[in-house]
């Protein structure tokens, strides 16, 4: 597992970010994966904080100016890539994931050869914590609906930010991450929709998703621009407008 690179990516995340990287430091993974935090150039502490975690290993890149959640994965993949991992886990820098499950998302790759594993909290059982707004229920259901319809393959919780992904997948030229388009909630369903339609191996595993105290702050996404963004990929690539 020392070809894996597991990466949360976070801007001005200082409190909840802090409890993930404590949550990681306590997991069964630690020592035997390596860990990145993607900052997308926060200015409240959050740079300092992490940087506070360096002795443990957390290693950080912070973007110069913010980007946003797309290009801030980017980022990673683009590290991950140059560094020869092999596999790249993704996931929430806003506490919403439980880094003991981990290794659920890894299983399928190393041991079965996926390139893929989507996370989802909507198989095995009720896996949501916390109080999920209600927004977020009907939207989180209707997203993955439409992206089954456009890829022909059920998926079930494609909003879901807590995935593991073979680097092997970016030398295919015709995944291409190098869009502007895709710098913020567009490239995760990007990936996943090019994913599933070129054919490469994908499943989903069953995770975790914990919404903490609605005094912290659900999501730094708008309503409706930011569900327009993660709607845009469905609907530019099953019409053929971009790549």
């Amino acid at each position: 597992m020392n070809k894996v690179l597991v990466c949360p990516v976070a801007y001005n995340e200082n409190v909840k970010l802090k409890n993930v990287i404590g949550r990681f430091l306590k997991s069964p993974v630690y020592g035997k994966v390596d860990y990145l935090i993607v900052d997308d150039a926060s200015d409240d502490g959050t740079s300092e904080m992490i940087h506070s975690f360096a002795s443990h290993g957390v290693q950080t890149i912070k973007q110069s100016q913010r980007m946003g959640v797309g290009a801030a994965i980017r980022t990673a993949v683009k590290h991950a890539v140059d560094k020869g991992y092999e596999i790249l886990v993704i996931m929430a820098g806003n506490d919403k994931d439980n880094p003991d499950e981990i290794p659920q998302l890894l299983a399928p790759i190393i041991d079965k050869g996926f390139d893929l594993v989507q996370g989802s909290r909507y198989i095995g059982g009720n896996r949501i914590g916390g109080d999920m707004p209600f927004y977020r229920k009907w939207a989180t259901r209707l997203h993955p609906f439409l992206l089954s319809v456009a890829v022909g393959r059920k998926v079930t919780d494609s909003t879901n930010g807590f995935r593991a992904m073979r680097l092997s997948l970016f030398k295919d030229a015709r995944i291409n991450l190098d869009q502007e388009w895709l710098n913020t909630y567009e490239l995760e369903p990007y990936i996943l929709f090019k994913t599933i339609r070129l054919n490469y191996r994908f499943c989903e595993a069953p995770v975790t998703k914990i919404y903490p105290a609605k005094s912290l702050g659900y999501t730094k996404m708008k309503p409706i621009v930011g569900w327009w963004s993660i709607l845009k990929p469905i609907f530019y690539l099953g019409l053929g407008i971009k790549k």
